[in-house]
């Protein structure tokens, strides 16, 4: 089985808050480093993204590649690969836990990634180190910035 690499980080808002940025994938380029563009494919009876197309370049990682979400309540997400042209997989979660009487969050990424060229595991663990904590911070940032216009 493959390793994965966690991380966490407290955000300053409600849960409902941060998980409202998460599912917002059309504007992932806004404040994702490596997004580039988003598309949502289909969506599951709540409206929720089931698939999204997403064009990253993350450095060592560019890719164009779909992943399908599922959800688990209001606190976690997870998603894996559908199809990419580098990757063979990218499995990954977002899960949030209320602080602070509920108006912090902890967020906690984990990610997976597995590439179809030959890569040290220490070159992929620190690109999957570098992915996380942009993430983490772009969400936080996003975030804490108050509501989108």
């Amino acid at each position: 089985m493959a390793e994965h690499t966690t991380s966490s980080i407290t955000i300053e808002a409600a849960p409902a808050e941060v998980m409202g940025v998460i599912s917002d994938f059309a504007r992932y380029p806004e404040w994702t480093g490596e997004v580039k563009q988003a598309q949502v494919i289909s969506e599951d009876d709540q409206g929720r993204a089931e698939q999204v197309r997403l064009v990253l370049d993350a450095g060592a990682i560019k890719d164009d590649h779909t992943l399908a979400y599922t959800w688990h309540g209001a606190d976690q997400v997870s998603w894996s690969l559908v199809k990419s042209q580098m990757l063979r997989a990218l499995n990954g979660s977002y899960t949030l836990t209320p602080v602070g009487g509920g108006d912090r969050t902890e967020v906690t990424y984990t990610l997976t990634v597995d590439v179809k060229i030959p890569m040290l595991g220490m070159i992929k663990r620190k690109a999957e180190k570098v992915i996380i904590d942009r993430a983490l911070d772009g969400l936080k940032k996003r975030v804490e910035s108050g509501p989108a216009a």
